[in-house]
């Protein structure tokens, strides 16, 4: 199952990027090729749903480590209301469609509810792959997903006493609001537990195995308290292995070890990511695009454009910028893991026919495909936009170029950035920084820089940032990838400008030199070299 997964994966996805369109789409287009409506090799599919679980539990555990409880609550207000709006109307929309179908009402109610529920892996990788995850709409796009996860945590378990209710009237209501009140219960002594014991105790094993001087062990603890938390949630508290991750991320980012952790995360949670794809691309019938396609175009229209437009009226209403509403909407318009579990459930104690199944898994495969597209449209940020009056957000950039000639750029303004920054604004002249982080925003701009909000590797970016007639580029993100695509870019708009870049191996400084760097710093070169240095002068 990994084997084939993660070739075919690379294949189509490679494809895919060939043909300017995202690799997830040949992700899912692997997972339909080793499911078993496709000839040839099938694979096993509840193998696939367990691998994929593990990359939503390394996904949302890599959230929390960036995202702290002052952001939880800082989000609240909106996410909470917000969240509950969305699913409620969004359920709404579900049903009445199932009505026109001929369904009955209890089953409407399930197939809406997972039409209103939005896939965590799709979302985050969307703001992940657009560095938006660190700024404020990302702080509410993950706090809208954690109360959103909350409820269907409790829909799960009230989900088959609703139904014997609906079956039978001698069932007592009393019933399923115990069954509520059990779960509540159980989700905050989780929360409790993991605030009171889990932010003393993981952090002092965390700091406890760094000290054995062991990388291996290191990355072992992430990988262990990640999964282990996530199932003992699960397991223990009846919450979700996304919501058991999350918390325990966030408990994790109070350490000050969560850089190290998230670096030791990434690759394992980036290839389970990709399994997950696959996983959802082999449950999809084709079928379904030839015996219901009027079924199944009011379902993705559901999905993509009413969740859509839901998600943007309830933030604008919140008093959010427009682009943070189109951002987050834009995320929103897709189904994913929670919407499989509810019907899978609905479909085993037999609320809903097997239509809704294939109607919910059409609907998650065009809406994944078509999400990139319509973030793409829907949260870019040239177009001119006007705040709402008294919004928590500034109006949104509109890429005006900036008018600076002779200037210097500097890609990211973090740790590294901010040095760099700080000292050539004492030296004075024109400085244009692009980031995406909204404190070191702020640094940037403290230090009299413009700045360009964005991903930097966007050329509409580079461009407005003048690289034409600029003096110097600074590339200080630690992303080797990424950095590349900016170096090539710059390189191409000004063949005689001065390109300074970061790596961290051997392998990326000779990556950026041959795609345009002048000169390329390897932190660890550097400190050796001023330990020789240092050496020579105390040996003279």
């Amino acid at each position: 199952m990994i084997a084939a997964g993660l070739m075919l994966a690379y294949i189509f996805g490679l494809l895919a990027h060939r043909l300017r369109i995202q690799p997830l789409v040949g992700y899912l287009v692997a997972g339909v090729a080793v499911g078993p409506f496709t000839p040839g090799f099938i694979a096993d599919a509840s193998m696939a749903t367990e691998l994929a679980e593990i990359g939503v539990i390394l996904l949302m555990f890599g959230v929390g480590l960036h995202f702290s409880l002052k952001d939880l609550m800082s989000v609240a207000h909106i996410a909470v209301p917000g969240a509950i709006l969305q699913i409620v109307v969004a359920t709404l929309m579900g049903a009445g469609l199932a009505r026109l179908l001929g369904w009955n009402w209890d089953a409407g109610f399930v197939f809406g509810l997972a039409l209103s529920v939005a896939s965590t892996v799709v979302m985050i990788r969307a703001f992940q792959d657009r560095r938006m995850i660190d700024t404020e709409r990302g702080r509410l796009a993950v706090g809208w997903l954690v109360v959103e996860d909350l409820i269907m945590v409790l829909a799960l378990v009230l989900l088959p006493t609703a139904a014997m209710i609906a079956q039978n009237d001698a069932v007592p209501l009393s019933r399923m609001v115990f069954q509520l009140l059990v779960t509540l219960v159980k989700v905050s002594i989780f929360v409790a537990v993991m605030l009171v014991v889990g932010r003393r105790v993981i952090p002092w094993l965390m700091h406890y195995t760094a000290h054995t001087g062991s990388r291996e062990l290191f990355r072992l603890a992430v990988y262990a308290i990640a999964i282990g938390v996530a199932f003992g949630a699960a397991r223990t508290f009846d919450v979700s292995f996304a919501l058991g991750a999350f918390f325990a991320g966030m408990v994790m980012g109070e350490s000050n070890l969560s850089q190290q952790a998230t670096e030791e995360a990434l690759p394992l949670r980036d290839a389970f990511a990709v399994l997950f794809f696959v996983s959802v691309g082999m449950l999809f019938n084709p079928h379904v695009f030839v015996e219901a396609p009027l079924a199944l175009a009011a379902t993705v229209a559901i999905i993509v454009a009413g969740k859509a437009v839901l998600s943007w009226a309830i933030l604008r209403a919140f008093r959010q910028s427009n682009s943070t509403a189109l951002a987050v909407a834009a995320g929103r318009a897709q189904i994913g893991e929670f919407s499989f579990i509810l019907i899978g459930l609905g479909i085993e104690i037999e609320i809903i026919p097997p239509l809704a199944r294939d109607l919910i898994l059409g609907g998650a495969i065009i809406s994944i495909v078509l999400n990139p597209l319509l973030f793409a449209l829907l949260a870019r940020r040239h177009h001119p936009e006007t705040a709402v009056p008294g919004s928590s957000e500034e109006p949104a950039q509109t890429l005006q170029p900036t008018t600076l000639t002779g200037h210097n750029v500097l890609v990211g303004y973090g740790r590294v950035g901010s040095l760099v920054g700080a000292t050539l604004a004492r030296d004075g002249g024109g400085m244009v920084v692009i980031e995406t982080s909204d404190d070191s925003l702020e640094r940037a701009r403290r230090d009299g820089a413009e700045i360009f909000t964005g991903n930097a590797a966007d050329p509409e970016i580079l461009k407005a940032a003048n690289l034409a007639q600029a003096r110097r580029l600074f590339v200080t993100i630690p992303e080797a990838f990424e950095a590349g695509q900016v170096v090539q870019q710059a390189r191409t708009a000004n063949p005689t400008l001065d390109i300074v870049a970061r790596a961290h191996s051997d392998a990326a400084v000779e990556h950026l030199q041959n795609l345009g760097a002048t000169r390329v710093i390897s932190g660890e070169r550097e400190i050796a070299d001023r330990m020789l240095d240092f050496s020579r002068e105390a040996s003279s």
